[in-house]
């Protein structure tokens, strides 16, 4: 695999190729997906509750998402590290840059940001200022005590024309790439048509451009009741690790994952 870039994320969108992402944490499983193909390698706030123990993603610091994104970047040797900003670390643009900046300088290539329109200004900003971002709509862990749980966003026609407004505008003030979470089917293949950008899903149907899990939901290590759309790739499989993330990227890859009974 040669190295990643978005560019080279926005040409296999053009051409109908799946994108392969996973959450990593440190430098070890980064070589790990980063051998398997791997395309993109998301430092996630969601290390609170897979590496931290913690019951959502909003005690997350910066400073813990720099030592995080410093271990990433130094197993990453092709593919493409995006780092979360944590909650609260850009109420505003000015704060965004921030620390938008400090990820960048852990090793970050790309950062990502949870919400919809109204980050418009930030996103501009921080393109501005040579930040590529991700955008994320959807289901907004940060946001999971304003909206009541963790609970499949875009079920009415008015919560989808919503976010897809907003998918239009993180794109149009200069977003790269999008994640959407735990939306109808439906709902993510229209995102995926209708944007320009790689479009890539997490419990959003098998018609985005590309898949992310957290690394943990895919070996089936996830304390308590793994999320509908997650899949073990780990159990049954004789080459371990490196053979689950193997799959889990084939998967991707070939569309027979996500399957059905992981879809919304």
């Amino acid at each position: 695999m040669s190295k990643i870039t978005l560019k080279t994320l926005q040409d296999k969108k053009q051409a109908g190729e799946k994108i392969a992402v996973l959450t990593a944490y440190d430098a070890s499983f980064a070589v790990a997906a980063d051998s398997a193909g791997v395309e993109v390698l998301l430092v996630g706030d969601s290390l609170g509750m897979v590496m931290q123990g913690r019951d959502s993603t909003l005690p997350v610091t910066l400073e813990e998402m720099i030592y995080h994104t410093r271990c990433v970047r130094a197993g990453a040797k092709e593919a493409l590290v995006v780092a979360d900003l944590p909650f609260m670390t850009y109420p505003d643009p000015a704060h965004a840059l921030e620390s938008a900046a400090a990820l960048m300088r852990a090793g970050a290539h790309a950062v990502k940001l949870e919400g919809g329109a109204w980050l418009a200004d930030t996103v501009r900003r921080l393109a501005h200022n040579g930040i590529p971002v991700c955008g994320h709509v959807g289901l907004l862990p940060q946001s999971v005590n304003l909206v009541g749980g963790y609970r499949v966003q875009g079920r009415s026609a008015e919560q989808a024309h919503e976010m897809l407004n907003s998918a239009f505008a993180l794109q149009q003030a200069g977003a790269l790439m999008l994640v959407v979470e735990c939306v109808p089917a439906t709902l993510g293949e229209e995102l995926s048509r209708a944007l320009d950008i790689p479009v890539i899903g997490i419990g959003a149907g098998p018609d985005t451009d590309g898949q992310v899990l957290v690394l943990q939901d895919m070996l089936g290590i996830t304390p308590g009741r793994a999320p509908k759309f997650s899949r073990n790739f780990l159990a049954g499989n004789p080459e371990g690790v490196q053979g689950a993330i193997s799959a889990y990227v084939g998967a991707v890859k070939d569309g027979s994952f996500p399957a059905p009974e992981h879809c919304f």
